[in-house]
């Protein structure tokens, strides 16, 4: 389970048969602060993620660089031979789930309204969000838990 923000557009493949692959890159961050210093410090990992036929097509359509999305998938190591003959290896996530949580745009249009509508003192201002049905890729494993 991830929840981090594209690093770039989906790439799409389309196969024979109408079968589609896409792939983009997904950065998750680890902030924390340290101790010693009490400076805020953030990781930022990289994850290659891996989404297949409907759910490719969703993905491509809706999400840009930049979305913040979340996802629920299976860890697959795959190796290839590279152009200078050398094998490679890569871990990627196949996804099975995902929900998107927000645009870039809406991102940026929060931003400004927030920016123009200040709440007054002592008023708190809340905001509720639908997110995208969640979209099932896959069987369910009977030994997945339940929460």
């Amino acid at each position: 389970m991830l929840i981090g923000h594209l690093g770039d557009e989906i790439k799409i493949h389309f196969f024979e048969g109408g079968n589609c692959i896409g792939r983009f890159p997904l950065a998750t961050n680890e902030t924390y602060t340290n101790k010693q210093t009490g400076e805020r410090v953030t990781n930022t990992d990289w994850h290659n993620i891996v989404v297949r036929n409907k759910a490719a097509e969703i993905c491509e359509k809706y999400l840009s660089k930049g979305d913040k999305i979340y996802v629920e998938g299976r860890l697959k190591n795959r190796q290839w031979q590279g152009e200078d003959g050398n094998t490679r290896y890569t871990t990627e996530v196949h996804v099975q789930d995902f929900t998107f949580l927000t645009t870039k745009k809406e991102s940026m249009a929060n931003a400004q309204a927030g920016n123009q509508n200040q709440p007054q003192q002592g008023a708190s201002a809340t905001t509720n969000k639908v997110n995208e049905p969640l979209v099932n890729n896959g069987p369910e494993d009977e030994d997945d838990l339940p929460f």
